[in-house]
């Protein structure tokens, strides 16, 4: 294929870092940091995928009656949902090669029809938001899943397992499957997820994949993309000092650890980086 000249990925990234985030498209967003990934790509046929979902759901949304009111409505947006994403077009969890670093890139999950549950969650947000409804992540530990909201009242979907909509006791096994027997349901666990930090859950997959597989310069790759998306998260600058002086990157290491310095209002953590740029500094001279 011949890419798209005028498709710029590491432009959209950059831009999407200076947008407010409910003014992210998290689908291109999404095609943009996978397309990091794999070079001389056309976007051409996945934006054309993107399109086919949304003409899908209009169908699907017409057929299943979801301008209904109260919970008729609601559940038949769910079911409208699961039919396209996992019925139509055959999206489902990477159950035997969960960790396979393929399931977290967005154009390889289209590819592959299969990822985790944040990568899938994402066609998920973008079939509901094609037909204008409220849609959003949920701050679930361990096991990323939806909440579809309609008429006053909302619903959570779990994408890895083909949108089926969880109650309280589903939760609950899932938490405890992600976190171990002794973990009980919080508040925290249901607080929404912006479009930026669903981006930033998803790359974090990578990264940590890519460290435990002592991947470094794949991981600094993946951290210099997470900031191009979130340049005011102090956090990441740290992480990304940390990386490149590992690989040896000491004046990449000290930019990294001073812009985290200018921006963090972490006491402790600024006290330990200043004491990191000092030893760098001496290495460098």
């Amino acid at each position: 294929m011949t890419p798209d000249q005028n498709w710029d990925p590491r432009e959209i990234l950059t831009e999407i870092g200076r947008r407010e985030d409910d003014a992210i498209d998290i689908a291109e967003a999404g095609l943009a940091l996978a397309a990091m990934d794999r070079e001389r790509i056309d976007p051409d046929s996945y934006h054309a995928h993107l399109e086919a979902i949304g003409a899908a759901m209009t169908d699907a949304a017409a057929k299943e009656g979801c301008d209904a009111e109260g919970d008729a409505g609601l559940r038949a947006r769910a079911v409208a949902l699961s039919r396209t994403i996992a019925g139509n077009f055959g999206y489902q969890g990477d159950r035997l090669t969960y960790d396979d670093l393929q399931n977290a890139n967005l154009m390889r999950v289209i590819d592959r029809r299969k990822g985790l549950p944040v990568a899938l969650a994402i066609l998920y947000i973008h079939a509901a938001r094609s037909q204008g409804w409220q849609i959003e992540g949920v701050n679930f530990p361990g096991h990323f899943v939806v909440r579809l909201h309609h008429g006053g009242r909302a619903a959570i979907l779990d994408p890895f397992a083909g949108g089926e909509i969880c109650d309280t006791a589903d939760l609950r096994r899932k938490l405890k499957a992600a976190a171990g027997e002794k973990a009980e349901l919080q508040p925290e666990h249901y607080a929404p997820v912006g479009n930026r930090d669903i981006l930033l859950r998803l790359e974090n997959n990578l990264k940590i994949r890519l460290i435990q597989e002592g991947e470094l310069d794949k991981a600094a790759a993946v951290l210099d993309r997470m900031l191009l998306i979130a340049p005011k998260h102090a956090p990441l600058y740290r992480e990304a000092g940390l990386i490149q002086a590992r690989i040896g990157n000491l004046n990449a290491a000290r930019a990294a650890l001073e812009r985290f310095l200018e921006i963090s209002d972490n006491d402790s953590q600024r006290h330990h980086v200043a004491r990191l740029i000092q030893d760098l500094g001496q290495q460098i001279n």
